[in-house]
């Protein structure tokens, strides 16, 4: 059975690998859909869809990332062509992981189930709220997997989220 997420991963935290970790004991393959693929350089959307994809593949273990394929899920002014949208860029899939209502709301009215994931820590694990300890240099390392933090000190992450 093929499963597909998408979230922004503004930046991608341990809440988002324990979202995958969840949909890969539910199916034997999951898509990866970067969301908002075409925004960025924004306070919302501060990290490119390329960047976004890096801290992905960099926090993963390899026995994760053998089941799973990440694709870029732009966004569109019509929010019921969207999930059509996304049918055009993700190969088949049979269930959609997600916590985000309005989500739900459009996948179902096309039939397709949809499970909501456990939420880890929600209270801290917010990429709002890491965003905002990054700027104001608050201690973030710890609520984000290896891999993002390298990609996060690399493209200076913290100045650039100053700066928006």
């Amino acid at each position: 059975m093929n499963g597909l997420i998408i979230g922004r991963f503004q930046p991608f935290h341990l809440g988002h690998v324990s979202a995958v970790k969840f949909a890969l004991e539910n199916v034997d393959t999951l898509s990866i859909g970067i969301g908002s693929s075409n925004r960025f350089n924004e306070k919302r959307n501060p990290f490119t869809a390329d960047e976004r994809k890096e801290m992905i593949l960099s926090s993963l273990d390899r026995d994760i990332l053998d089941k799973v394929k990440i694709y870029y899920i732009p966004d569109v002014n019509d929010h019921e062509r969207w999930t059509y949208r996304v049918d055009e860029i993700v190969p088949k899939y049979d269930v959609v992981f997600s916590n985000d209502d309005f989500t739900h709301d459009l996948f179902k009215k096309r039939n397709i189930k949809v499970i909501s994931v456990p939420l880890a820590k929600r209270e801290i694990l917010s990429g709002t709220e890491i965003r905002t300890m990054i700027a104001s240099d608050q201690n973030w390392g710890d609520l984000v997997p290896g891999g993002t933090h390298k990609v996060l000190l690399k493209i200076n992450a913290r100045d650039r989220l100053k700066n928006l």
